[in-house]
């Protein structure tokens, strides 16, 4: 029996995320998790206060822990993000940046999980019996933070050269283009796609779906699909197809119990994951994780939902199914079998639930009831 001890980055951050992450550790003290929980500054007024919402010494944290547990934060564009700032910070060249896209560019957490699993019992399931993961890649794509504005000249002159045919933007300005890049790897594409194709065998899928748009995003998109030929090829027993990232949006909405494992580098990831979610229930029922070679950062897909700060209402669900990949994660895998088992069968009882769920109990109160169910029933229970 595993005993370790272990030392966890703990980021309740903002909003929600300081009461989710209370009962986060009510649900681990239950499970009889045993853990230093090391409090992590996140989000916010460290950058209101701070002009940093990741400060150096959550760093030094995270660098001294197992791995990290972030409940919510919030986050928002450039501009409004430096009209917040403390008034002796104005003016002083901070620029905000999501201190989540930080964490897994510093620590390389290149692979974004996200299981999607429809509940049995739960009134807000669009279909029941959807069980699909999504594999999104991490660190690249549109979200590597490659970004210019103004556009510097000489990236504004290949700009022109590349689209001189066109003749598309030798009439702008400097200050007249913002431009974002997409970039990928041929590492980076194939480590997405075998982490999904091996995750399939380990699991017993039987697809695995790659999402882009080739024909359109011909370089980025046709290197991910070159990619995922070849290794396709290595596991012959798993199906493997192709459907363009806007098709899938109208696929996965008409037939998502088709689909088993789905793989997609980073924006096209993120998007696939939200409908993904609303599809078994919502994103009080999305978990996820950010892992990479040596590091975790496991979190609730939500964000932290200010009005709803205090109120005690939010789904804590999404907050438990985090928790419960970070105990696979860890080789904990006992208690993250009896964590789902709990919650899937609160569910199916269908006597506690959020508003969400169509329900009116408390944030405390769905807790307590998983809480009651992991302490005197055994996993055996769930069907």
């Amino acid at each position: 029996m595993n005993t370790r001890h272990y030392k966890i980055a703990w980021l309740p951050g903002d909003g929600v995320g300081i009461e989710l992450a209370k009962l986060g550790k009510q649900v681990l003290s239950a499970l009889d998790f045993s853990a230093e929980f090391i409090h992590g500054d996140i989000g916010w007024e460290f950058w209101k206060n701070e002009g940093n919402p990741l400060p150096d010494r959550t760093i030094d944290v995270l660098k001294n822990t197992d791995c990290a547990f972030m409940a919510a934060i919030t986050s928002k564009p450039k501009s409004d993000a430096a009209l917040e700032l403390k008034p002796s910070l104005q003016g002083l060249g901070y620029e905000y940046t999501s201190p989540i896209l930080q964490l897994r560019q510093q620590f390389h957490l290149h692979t974004n999980l996200r299981p999607c699993r429809a509940f049995l019992g739960n009134s807000n399931n669009h279909q029941d019996e959807i069980n699909l993961v999504i594999f999104r890649e991490n660190t690249e794509g549109l979200y590597a933070g490659v970004e210019f504005y103004p556009l510097p000249e000489p990236v504004y002159n290949v700009l022109n050269l590349h689209h001189k045919k066109m003749s598309r933007f030798d009439t702008h300005e400097l200050d007249d283009v913002a431009l974002s890049t997409r970039i990928m790897t041929r590492s980076g594409c194939r480590s997405i796609v075998r982490q999904a194709f091996e995750y399939s065998r380990n699991n017993n899928r039987k697809s695995v779906t790659l999402v882009d748009k080739p024909n359109i995003l011909r370089e980025t998109g046709g290197l991910m699909r070159t990619e995922a030929i070849a290794i396709s090829k290595e596991y012959p027993e798993i199906e493997f197809q192709e459907v363009n990232m806007d098709a899938m949006c109208m696929w996965l909405v008409k037939n998502p119990r088709q689909y088993d494992v789905l793989v997609a580098e980073n924006m096209f990831g993120d998007i696939l994951s939200d409908l993904a979610a609303q599809l078994v229930g919502g994103l009080g029922f999305a978990g996820s994780a950010n892992i990479g070679d040596e590091y975790a950062v496991f979190e609730p897909s939500h964000g932290s939902a200010p009005k709803y700060a205090g109120k005690n209402k939010v789904n804590p669900i999404a907050t438990f199914l985090s928790l419960k990949m970070m105990l696979d994660w860890l080789e904990e895998k006992e208690k993250g079998q009896r964590l789902e088992s709990a919650i899937a069968n609160v569910i199916a009882e269908q006597k506690f639930g959020t508003y969400d769920m169509g329900m009116d109990h408390s944030s405390v109160e769905l807790t307590e009831a998983i809480c009651n169910f992991i302490e005197n029933f055994s996993v055996e229970k769930i069907s």
